[in-house]
């Protein structure tokens, strides 16, 4: 066992609290910007740093980017401290995944305990779409009612039904009332899903979770999996949902050495099944919980932080917390009303320039929204005024594919000489490639170059 003093160092006294803690049942609750992920990191490898053999320690994250950047910072930690560097030179990695990656290995290893062939397939969303509609097809479905939902929505309800772990009528009813009407021939074209993966030895996403915790559920299988690990440590517990909340009271039904990481006021994933609930019964859920709160924010200034505490206190239900910072000035945050879209475009247009006039640059301004198509109304105006911009996330809007087709047609009816428009248009004639289309768009140029040779050039005397 090694010294896990140099591991503390520059940790605030919450977040050395929750790197410290014990093996009972633990809630980090994580305000933004209050160093989450470093916290996390620190506690994998003070865990090992204590003893707790990497393999044994089981780190659930809401991508696989994520999990392969905390274990890249544990392994760096741990090398840069000294402390358990034996540990990490045995070649025994700590597990670290998403719950679905996570699922599909254990399963690997113990589903034949279950009845489940090693050698299973596993189909990701758009396979899966394809398998529901081969049945959709053989029930006759879409014949029997051209407005019955299509395999996207089909598979969107199937997977909502068991995250959820709902009745198919009350997620159709909460979440899709508009196919309320089909719910018995979905329950139909369900069972005939789940029977031909069967027949096929086929997983979907989905049935990685269903299968993970009917393992955990087997008395033999259940005993094997529990046994390998000692810790296990969820990120964004916020994002989870009922079945991977049930798949963690299973795999720790004591909460010993269970550790859950998230933010009850940053719950965002509810239309894919996730539920605040599994954070905000966490206590409940693992009897003897110790919570801990991170509080102080290294992002914003206190200004901003007032505002946030403010909106968050609003919530009829949450773990209490208190944002500050020891960063000051800065300005006072305006919340705006606009009547619609494009006033809050005019706004911003009319904001930016300001700020420009103020002499503020434009490389030092931004504008955050949810999404990228929120941007168009707002690209359009910034086009308008001869400001330029910057786009991350997503194309400009004058450079989709569809837009850029239209003006290719606008263009060439202002000139037809334009050999990129031309060449654009031909290639959206069926049985037209783009060699083809090069060809024709050339040649029609050069004829008109040829009718226009004999044009003066500005600037010289016309030949006689």
């Amino acid at each position: 066992m090694w010294s896990c003093d140099q591991i503390l160092e520059g940790l605030n006294e919450a977040q050395q609290q929750a790197v410290r803690h014990g093996d009972s049942p633990l809630l980090i609750v994580a305000g933004a910007g209050t160093g989450k992920t470093k916290t996390l990191v620190h506690r994998v490898a003070h865990l090992i740093a204590r003893g707790t053999p990497p393999q044994r320690i089981l780190l659930l994250t809401f991508t696989r980017r994520a999990a392969d950047q905390m274990l890249r910072r544990v392994d760096t930690l741990l090398r840069q401290t000294q402390a358990g560097a034996g540990r990490i030179a045995s070649g025994q990695p700590v597990w670290g995944g998403t719950f679905h990656a996570t699922a599909a290995r254990l399963l690997r290893l113990h589903g034949p305990l279950i009845g489940l062939e090693p050698s299973f397939t596993i189909h990701d969303r758009g396979d899966s779409e394809d398998l529901l509609d081969v049945v959709r097809t053989e029930l006759k479905l879409d014949k029997s009612d051209k407005r019955f939902p299509k395999k996207q929505t089909c598979l969107a309800i199937y997977s909502h039904v068991v995250n959820a772990r709902l009745p198919l009528e009350e997620v159709l009813a909460n979440n899709y009332p508009w196919c309320v009407d089909y719910a018995e021939p979905l329950k139909q074209l369900f069972q005939a899903y789940v029977d031909l993966k069967e027949r096929s030895t086929v997983l979907d996403y989905d049935d990685l979770l269903l299968f993970w915790r009917g393992m955990l559920a087997d008395e033999q299988a259940g005993r094997r999996v529990r046994e390998r690990f000692d810790c296990v440590l969820v990120d964004e517990y916020q994002d989870t949902n009922r079945l991977q909340a049930e798949i963690l009271k299973l795999l720790r039904p004591d909460g010993v050495g269970l550790s859950a990481v998230g933010d009850d006021a940053q719950a965002i994933y509810s239309f894919r099944a996730a539920t605040v609930r599994n954070i905000l019964d966490f206590p409940q859920d693992f009897p003897g919980a110790q919570i801990v709160k991170l509080e102080q924010n290294y992002r914003s200034t206190n200004l901003i932080l007032e505002a946030t505490n403010a909106v968050i206190a609003a919530a009829r239900e949450r773990h209490a917390k208190t944002l500050w910072s020891t960063r000051t000035g800065g300005q006072k945050p305006l919340l705006v009303t606009c009547d619609d879209e494009g006033e809050q475009a005019d706004f911003l247009v009319r904001r930016i320039l300001e700020h420009r006039e103020a002499g503020i640059d434009l490389r030092k301004q931004a504008v955050l929204f949810r999404a990228s198509h929120h941007s168009i109304l707002l690209e359009g105006e910034l086009l308008r005024h001869n400001i330029p911009f910057v786009k991350y996330g997503g194309l400009k809007f004058m450079e989709a594919a569809h837009v850029k087709d239209l003006l290719a047609f606008l263009r060439l009816a202002e000139n037809p000489r334009d050999v990129v428009a031309g060449q654009r248009v031909l290639t959206l004639l069926p049985g037209i490639g783009p060699r083809t289309s090069s060809k024709q768009a050339s040649s029609g140029c050069c004829n008109a170059r040829n009718t226009t040779a004999s044009r003066p050039i500005p600037g010289n005397s016309p030949k006689p």
